[in-house]
């Protein structure tokens, strides 16, 4: 296989990566020892995301290809790609966890949902709650108003069963 083609299968692989991903987070890697890195990787594979590192133009003319514009500036020096499929939060959540540990790990921004973001938006995504905590949230909402139903209805009977008690003390007083 010739070296264009090799080129040309790399950028059609990016590009179907980079449709596929819920989020994408561009990282610089300078710095980390082998051990670290292989570390990530293994934390970004168990986590159901996947991490590589491509030449910048490579990635530039994937992204273009998929639709993603403004992502040049994030495609200087060393750059890894991490692609996010089952969520959107967790691989925010795991790379920004990454950087706190290794300070010479530096995230440099992301893509969600098409739209590129800065490193202190993947900060911010990493903030967020679960999806697993977010739908608590709603469900909670929804049962709510149920939960005030049920007490007033119960309040309602509980005064009624009292009063047929006070009711059947004043019979059973003056029987």
């Amino acid at each position: 296989m010739s070296l264009r083609k090799d080129k040309a299968a790399i950028v059609a692989d990016l590009k179907e990566r980079m449709r596929r991903a819920r989020v994408i987070v561009l990282s610089d890697y300078r710095g980390l020892t082998v051990a670290e890195m292989t570390a990530l990787r293994r934390k970004v594979r168990e986590s159901g995301a996947q991490i590589l590192v491509a030449k910048n133009t490579l990635a530039r003319l994937a992204a273009r290809e998929a639709g993603i514009t403004g992502l040049e500036p994030l495609l200087k020096g060393p750059t890894a790609i991490a692609f996010g499929y089952e969520d959107e939060v967790s691989l925010g959540r795991l790379m920004t966890q990454f950087q706190k540990e290794y300070k010479t790990f530096e995230l440099k921004g992301g893509v969600l949902q098409g739209q590129v973001m800065s490193a202190e938006g993947v900060q911010r995504l990493a903030d967020l709650p679960s999806r697993e905590a977010l739908l608590a949230q709603v469900t909670g909402g929804f049962n709510a108003p149920l939960y005030g139903l049920v007490n007033v209805l119960q309040g309602n009977i509980r005064k009624l069963v009292y009063a047929l008690e006070a009711v059947r003390e004043k019979k059973a007083a003056g029987a």
